[in-house]
């Protein structure tokens, strides 16, 4: 992980710079480009120092090391649900809740119930039993 760190921690100067000139190729009256930017290095520098602290706790992953086998990453990587449709129902009610902010504020009301309905349909959707959506 420290790889991914490095990347997201040198990626904030980086930011920080392009924003600054930004700024200042833009004389300062477009607040948005320059602000975003430097939030962006923020976020950037957040990024890298969680994944600093982690790999500092977790040690050198197969993927770190050099002399790693295959076999290491073997094993249980997390717990997906391949036949779930919740995801989509999700992804499509918050499609629609930020269409809805440039559309109209009614749409923005009826993505919050779907997407509400669907946060509660994938969480409890292993209480139902298997495909019982």
């Amino acid at each position: 992980m420290k790889i991914e760190a490095w990347l997201f921690i040198a990626l904030a100067p980086f930011f920080a710079i392009v924003g600054t000139v930004y700024g200042f190729m833009g004389h300062w009256h477009e607040p948005v480009g320059y602000l975003a930017l430097w939030l962006t290095a923020g976020l950037s520098l957040m990024i890298g120092g969680y994944l600093w602290f982690t790999a500092r706790r977790v040690g050198p992953r197969p993927e770190d090391r050099v002399d790693a086998e295959i076999h290491e990453g073997a094993g249980e990587q997390g717990m997906f649900s391949p036949w779930s449709w919740w995801p989509l129902v999700l992804g499509l009610g918050a499609a629609s809740g930020f269409m809805g902010l440039a559309v109209g504020w009614w749409i923005v009301y009826i993505s919050i119930g779907l997407t509400t309905v669907a946060i509660i349909g994938w969480v409890y959707e292993y209480s139902r039993g298997d495909h019982a959506h």
